[in-house]
């Protein structure tokens, strides 16, 4: 077959110069996986946008002459995906090239005669269930994720065995190159990204993953899958704003990093200008009454009182186990955050925890998302979570209010009161590191207006921090603490009534 030779942008219409060395090296890179992070205003959305262009360009021609290409474009959310990814796609892909769908989800087909292109873009947002079930069952030639340390670990996990699937293979013709991208601002030391970056082999844990990863390597290039020169994953970090190496300052006003720098404080610079790991609050906090160096502590688990279990369910399930003193002071001891758990798989890790951190233990409550009670569908058959949960040796009770506003007070109450000299809230310094990141801010909601006076949204984002937080509430609800609420709020000369306040959407 005649060797097609892959089309430069410019040779297309589009007059692209990467910004610096380091998005030069991603643009060029055939990692299946390759990640690019550094500072705001580096270039490197631009850059992954330029990446797919050159995938498609370097497509190999099907049987019958044309190049076929399947991408799907990934983010957090909608309004993100709207007003940030999808802007700057077009910024570089004009709608009025090809066909452009605004809906079901956002899709941009560009079928080029000329060049023999037939090339479909899907836009998916994370927080549309429907979305996230369409993106998990495509067969895609590519993906990016953009903004990735918004993003849970388990979409990156689910697009690994779902790109290089279109064009299906046929004999010598295929897919060309599949490739999953990545590009984020720097989160934090606890993320996913740092694991994988940065190779940390900190725990056992991490130390499986990435021996895994690359005795997998190298059976690829064995099969020939992996070109000998070939990365499994690649990851590639931008200088910082105010460096004198730094990229796409010739694309940025005057000036532009020490506006930035005005009125932050030193981790948002140090992660936003400096291109650095950190921990920066996005948004307004959920729980703003969380002090660590006060609420966090260490302690022991009592074995002589009940222990309280709450579940979130979804792509990535989490529990969170807690006990009640006699006092009536809340302790969250230990809990699970996942990356992509089935149900049944979800159920095995928690009897394991159970075993391990709770022989003996009588369990006062397990109480989970009432949206659970809808038909999972798929995998894990028309049964409800809560069947599959039972079926596998966990009697889960579904919480019996999903209002947000309930679940944050049930938390906040106990947040909020003083017990014999202590917070009526503690929580495990060691053993809840992303329940603790929550309370600290991870948790929040969304800055939706950034200039003139600031405006968030009614509800928490979803984040790698929200699944955990929401399990951490309904450990409370099935605790009693929001019950507690309901009562308190009640006129005293109301009659009383059946509060029903479930949501059969979640």
């Amino acid at each position: 077959m005649a060797q097609v030779k892959p089309q430069t942008p410019a040779e297309t219409g589009v007059h692209y110069y990467p910004p610096g060395p380091v998005a030069r090296a991603f643009l060029k890179s055939d990692a299946f996986v390759a990640g690019i992070r550094g500072p705001i205003g580096s270039g490197k959305s631009t850059a992954a946008v330029m990446k797919l262009i050159r995938n498609a360009q370097k497509q190999k021609p099907l049987r019958d002459g044309w190049r076929r290409r399947r991408t799907a474009i990934i983010r957090n959310t909608y309004p993100e995906l709207k007003t940030t990814t999808i802007k700057t796609w077009h910024q570089w892909v004009n709608q009025s090239v090809g066909h452009w769908r605004d809906s079901g989800p956002p899709t941009h087909h560009i079928v080029d005669q000329v060049a023999k292109l037939d090339w479909e873009i899907m836009f998916i947002a994370l927080d549309r269930p429907d979305d996230v079930r369409k993106l998990l069952s495509l067969e895609l030639s590519d993906a990016w994720i953009n903004e990735a340390k918004e993003v849970p670990k388990a979409i990156l996990d689910g697009l690994t065995g779902r790109v290089g699937r279109f064009p299906p293979t046929d004999g010598e013709f295929g897919c060309t190159d599949p490739q999953i991208l990545m590009d984020t601002n720097p989160p934090d030391a606890d993320h996913w990204w740092y694991v994988m970056a940065e190779k940390d082999r900190s725990n056992e844990r991490n130390r499986l993953m990435h021996a895994d990863s690359e005795a997998i390597q190298e059976e690829l290039r064995k099969i020939g899958a992996l070109r000998p020169d070939q990365p499994l994953f690649e990851f590639f970090a931008q200088p910082g704003g105010q460096s004198d190496d730094a990229e796409n300052l010739n694309h940025l006003p005057p000036g532009y990093y020490l506006k930035a720098k005005a009125g932050k404080d030193p981790e948002w610079i140090k992660v936003y200008v400096n291109g650095e790991y950190g921990f920066v609050l996005d948004g307004k906090p959920v729980y703003p009454e969380y002090r660590d160096g006060i609420h966090a502590v260490e302690f022991q688990a009592v074995p002589h009182l009940p222990l309280h279990i709450g579940m979130d369910f979804g792509l990535t399930p989490a529990a969170v186990f807690a006990q009640q003193m006699p006092n009536g002071q809340w302790r969250k001891h230990s809990e699970i955050v996942t990356e992509r758990a089935g149900i049944a798989r979800f159920a095995g890790l928690v009897k394991a925890h159970l075993s391990r951190m709770y022989p003996g233990f009588k369990i006062g409550s397990i109480t989970g998302d009432p949206a659970g009670n809808q038909g999972q569908g798929g995998d894990e058959d028309a049964r409800n979570v809560f069947q599959i949960l039972e079926a596998n040796g966990l009697k889960v009770e579904p919480a019996r209010t999903n209002s947000p506003t309930l679940r944050i007070e049930a938390v906040k109450a106990p947040m909020n009161r003083m017990i014999d000299g202590e917070p009526g809230m503690l929580v495990h310094a060691t053993n809840c590191p992303f329940l603790r990141k929550g309370y600290a801010g991870g948790y929040n909601y969304k800055r939706v207006q950034v200039t003139g006076d600031a405006k968030y949204r009614d509800e928490p984002d979803k984040n790698m921090y929200s699944h955990v937080c929401d399990a951490d509430q309904y450990v409370m609800i099935g605790g009693g603490e929001g019950k507690a609420i309901i009562q308190r709020e009640r006129p005293a000369n109301r009659a009383a009534f059946a509060i029903d306040d479930y949501d059969i959407l979640g």
